[in-house]
């Protein structure tokens, strides 16, 4: 036998879980490889192989044994270990009988800590085959599986049955057991097509040979996108696109050992429905891909993967076609049924819904949200009233039978009743905007009364759970705060809205009773709003000094913000930002330290040094340079302007002494200094950037 070998091993099962297949299969690598980097055992690269029957893990180059590991074990002190005469101890002879060797065989250890006996020695690695078992069954163990299942009389559990194992190291079989189940070097190939064992003579044979006698094919990266070249031939014979969204590729992917297309259709008529209902049912429901023409209309056709290379598809294609159609009028019926009720007819029936037990039904949450977002609307020039409307209609959707058959469309569906009722096209496109973001990266609302109503809609949730003393603790985060706040931070930054969120606050917390919340709610949230904008930078690879030089001085505008870290940032390249950095820190401290008062600002008369002089000089002419700037919110030119004052603070520390004995001399140029820091503080604290 060479000095490394191939491994394969293969778990085949009943159809594992689709939604999880990817993360078991990706798991089960890992596990693999740690267990083997654990026992140190040397190899090349692994590749993982999973269809809906089977967990498989090919590793190229293992090698056949564990190193030799050298191993030291330490006994007693020197000290401890020898007595007057030089004699062995009790604890020096114990240790070397522990160790299987006489006190005469064993070495000292010296440190900067002390001495000591010790005991060095070399253990034999063992073979790789002997290790296998326990490494397998670790990487089963530790697989990301919410509920584990039994099978027959057997008291081994797993994600589902297992029928066999394969375990091959080169050519050798390795037979142990797994979960109840023996070992060989068989495997099986297409539950239809080849349902009969094959046998694999060696471990690289494995993929071919199932592909080419088992008609699987394992590898799911490779059949992925087979699949995805499949769906979108499909789709261009129709006259369409296929519309592939990657989570339903990932599951379909995860059905199928061998993917064949079928194509089927649908009653025209049923494109009256809104297009977001039926593709629930052909996504969600179905697990069809759904096509669109040029304009990205729905066509009535879908396209689904078999998992047979059948002789009569078309036997396929109408049975699909027979089982979607139920569907389909069920999504008819809810939008025909959903018509006839206005949606705000439907306010009375949020009284019925709790949004959380003590915050009331969702109806007064209704009534918060349109508090506060014609609040906001007004800040942006928009309609208050639409806002308001908006807000009292925004959960109304939630009492319809479409929304309670297909939950993520709502939002989507109180657009079109809204249209339907005859509501302001403003209100109806801000309850679709309502939700968004649903998720980092997603799209943000794009009206101006569609991002009041959104904002306003996550500042009372945030608001709300915190004055109730539910804030979110370690990875508990049970009404999505995290998320909420990280929502009203995009829409205010990334659409340009000059909203002070601390405002927002203290307005959202008046929406409440006022003996519901805890005192200083809005503070609290505002402080938990800082921290969730301290991560939106991380995310972005913005240096943190910068963050923390903005964030320091609290700024209520997350605009205005983003233009200050933004700013400090492009500072910090500058030749000058270095040494005005450690000048503030300096200022600070100097400040910091003096107990006694000074004056506002400084006085030029009691000046006696040509340095105070010319710094206060260039900080007026730089101040009347730089305050139309700040207005405009342009701190990246003033800042510029700020840099060019290096030279006369670097040469007022060089010749002035600011803790002099002289009280007017001291108190002036302590207020100097005040004067110099404070306006670098109407943009950031610049001391933060040291070190």
């Amino acid at each position: 036998m060479s000095a490394t070998q191939d491994l394969l091993i293969e778990i085949g099962t009943e159809e594992l879980p689709p939604k999880h297949l990817k993360t078991l299969s990706e798991a089960f690598l890992s596990g693999i490889c740690e267990g083997l980097e654990n026992q140190h055992i040397q190899y090349n690269i692994a590749n993982p192989y999973a269809t809906p029957r089977r967990l498989a893990v090919l590793v190229k180059g293992v090698a056949v044994q564990q190193p030799d590991i050298p191993v030291e074990k330490r006994g007693p002190a020197l000290a401890a270990a020898y007595d007057k005469e030089g004699k062995p101890s009790k604890a020096a002879e114990g240790f070397a009988r522990s160790c299987g060797v006489a006190v005469a065989d064993l070495e000292k250890l010296e440190t900067d800590k002390g001495a000591w006996l010790v005991f060095r020695t070399l253990q034999k690695g063992q073979a790789t085959v002997e290790l296998l078992n326990n490494i397998i069954n670790n990487a089963l163990d530790a697989l990301p599986i919410a509920k584990r299942m039994r099978w027959g009389s057997s008291d081994f559990a797993f994600v589902r049955p297992i029928h066999w194992v394969l375990i091959l190291f080169g050519q050798q079989v390795i037979e142990t057991e797994i979960l109840g189940v023996k070992s060989g070097n068989t495997t099986r190939g297409h539950r239809f097509h080849h349902p009969q064992p094959i046998v694999i003579p060696n471990a690289d044979d494995y993929a071919k040979l199932l592909e080419s006698e088992g008609f699987v094919i394992p590898i799911f990266s490779i059949r992925q996108q087979r699949v995805k070249i499949l769906v979108e031939e499909a789709a261009e014979i129709l006259g369409g696109t296929a519309v592939i969204d990657p989570a339903l590729l990932d599951e379909v992917t995860s059905i199928v050992e061998n993917p064949f297309p079928i194509t089927g259709e649908f009653e025209k008529e049923f494109l009256a429905v809104p297009p977001e209902a039926l593709i629930a049912t052909i996504k969600g429901n179905q697990k069809y891909f759904h096509v669109v023409d040029a304009q990205e209309k729905l066509m009535p056709f879908f396209i689904t993967l078999s998992n047979v290379h059948s002789t009569q598809p078309e036997l396929i294609k109408a049975g699909n076609e027979k089982v979607i159609r139920p569907r389909l009028s069920d999504a008819m019926f809810f939008w025909k049924q959903d018509k006839a009720k206005p949606l705000a007819e439907r306010q009375e029936q949020l009284k019925t819904v709790i949004f959380q037990d003590k915050l009331g039904s969702l109806l007064d949450k209704s009534q918060r949200v349109a508090v506060t977002a014609g609040m906001i609307a007004q800040k942006l020039g928009a309609n208050p009233q639409q806002a308001q409307r908006a807000a009292l209609l925004s959960k109304c959707d939630l009492m319809t039978n479409m929304v309670n058959e297909f939950p993520e469309l709502q939002g989507i569906m109180g657009d079109y009743y809204a249209r339907h009722d005859g509501e302001a096209e403003a209100v109806a496109v801000a309850l679709r905007e309502q939700y968004m973001p649903r998720f980092w990266g997603d799209t943000l609302p794009q009206t101006p009364i569609g991002q009041a109503v959104a904002i306003a809609d996550k500042l009372d949730t945030l608001v709300g759970i915190f004055g109730i003393g539910q804030s979110p603790t370690g990875d508990k985060d049970p009404f999505g705060l995290r998320r909420a706040t990280l929502g009203i931070l995009r829409i205010v930054i990334e659409c340009a809205l000059p909203l002070n969120i601390r405002t927002l606050l203290r307005e959202a917390e008046k929406a409440y009773p006022t003996t519901l919340l805890t005192q200083n709610t809005s503070e609290q949230v505002f402080e938990f709003m800082l921290e969730r904008l301290r991560g939106y930078y991380q995310e972005q690879g913005i240096n943190s000094d910068s963050i923390e030089a903005v964030l320091s001085c609290q700024p209520e505008s997350p605009l205005d913000a983003d233009r200050r870290i933004r700013a400090v940032a492009s500072f910090q390249q500058l030749p000058a930002a270095e040494s005005l950095a450690a000048a503030n820190k300096r200022i600070h401290n100097i400040l910091k330290k003096t107990e006694e008062s000074f004056p506002d600002h400084p006085v030029f008369t009691h000046f006696t040094e040509e340095a105070e002089r010319v710094l206060y000089n260039q900080l007026n002419h730089t101040a009347e340079a730089i305050n139309p700037l700040l207005a405009q919110g342009d701190y990246q030119a003033s800042l510029q302007q700020l840099a060019q004052l290096r030279d006369a603070v670097d040469s007022f520390f060089d010749k002035v002494m600011v803790m002099v004995d002289d009280e007017k001399a001291r108190r002036n140029r302590l207020a100097l200094l005040q004067t110099l820091r404070g306006l670098f503080l109407k943009i950031a604290d610049i001391s933060r950037l040291q070190g």
